[in-house]
């Protein structure tokens, strides 16, 4: 399907999504792991996708740990990584600033060492004070003990028209007891109090599509992520195929009600999606079918009537509710069928 056909359904797979694509792009935060600890079928269902043949590359918009240390927590929890299988949001915006100043050019940092590796990368120089003489501010997330007094330094340099940069404007991020600020909330500090706004390089924004492309060679990708906002969105900025899981922060309720770029490709449970074709979803008489479920729209609200497998009736509800918004976002209640799939 091309970005410029809307998306009104879910697609059907024959065959397995490990065999139909040749890369897949996780994200890691709800995807792979939450809080540190993996995500029930993760290890086993990207072990089975590697022996097969597919190629895993990390991608997060985490800004904070560096590919090594990513790298090793994922070998850890048992799936086995390299840290060139891993592309960090750090890695995208430290190229983008290295495309606009000098070589060896003074960056203030805000936020922890994945930035510091990147920006040394790109043969940058990594400074911690606005008297430092930065060229450029670059914001990431710093973890839970960030000092607040990092923004004030930020806001000194971009006050001074030193320009500004952002890993990625993720509002939240996973966690083990729940979710979080992300570094857009930290972003968001900035810009009140500067009036300023950052080039962004995370997703679900170009660079950072770029960047992975570069990084893994991938001719047929499938991105794999649990928020429309970054993943999903992402992938149908760069014109790529994407796998939606639900292990993260994206319930069904902001499934339905997703407007055009924000509607994954594939929709399932969790990670074990990647080793099975998806159902198709047929249509007749203005409602819509996926194994034992039938959805439509009626009467300002979403209706689903029939029986089976969970995420066939989501699947259901989301042709539903994609045609009856067409090129907006859905409006219609869908909380008693959601309600019926315990969602």
């Amino acid at each position: 399907m091309s970005r410029t056909t809307v998306r009104t359904r879910p697609e059907g797979s024959e065959r397995p999504l490990s065999e139909a694509y040749d890369t897949a792009l996780l994200d890691l935060d709800g995807v792979v792991y939450a809080g540190g600890a993996a995500i029930d079928h993760a290890v086993e269902s990207l072990g089975t996708a590697r022996d097969g043949g597919m190629r895993l590359a990390y991608v997060t918009n985490n800004a904070l740990r560096t590919p090594d240390a990513v790298a090793a927590h994922l070998t850890e929890l048992g799936t086995a990584a390299e840290a060139s299988d891993v592309v960090t949001s750090a890695q995208a915006v430290a190229r983008l600033i290295s495309e606009q100043v000098p070589a060896g050019a003074r960056v203030l940092v805000i936020g922890g060492e994945g930035l510091r590796v990147a920006l040394r990368e790109r043969g940058l120089t990594p400074v911690e004070s606005a008297d430092d003489d930065p060229v450029a501010v670059v914001q990431g997330f710093g973890g839970p003990e960030l000092p607040w007094g990092r923004f004030a330094e930020a806001s000194y340099a971009i006050a001074r028209g030193v320009p500004w940069f952002a890993s990625n404007t993720d509002l939240t991020i996973p966690s083990a007891r729940g979710i979080a600020p992300g570094n857009g909330a930290a972003v968001e500090v900035v810009r009140i109090a500067t009036g300023a706004t950052p080039q962004v390089a995370g997703k679900p924004l170009p660079p950072m599509h770029r960047e992975t492309i570069l990084r893994t060679g991938a001719e047929r990708p499938l991105v794999v992520g649990d928020r429309l906002d970054t993943d999903i969105e992402g992938a149908f900025n760069g014109g790529v195929d994407s796998l939606l899981v639900l292990t993260g922060v994206t319930d069904g309720a902001q499934l339905l009600a997703a407007p055009p770029h924000h509607r994954p490709t594939y929709v399932d449970a969790d990670l074990r999606g990647l080793l099975t074709g998806q159902p198709e979803v047929s249509s007749a008489d203005d409602s819509f079918r996926c194994g034992g479920w039938t959805a439509a729209a009626a009467g300002g609200a979403l209706r689903l009537e029939g029986d089976g497998e969970t995420l066939d009736g989501l699947r259901a509800l989301c042709a539903a509710a994609w045609t009856a918004a067409g090129e907006g976002a859905c409006e219609l209640d869908g909380g008693k069928a959601l309600a019926r799939l315990g969602l």
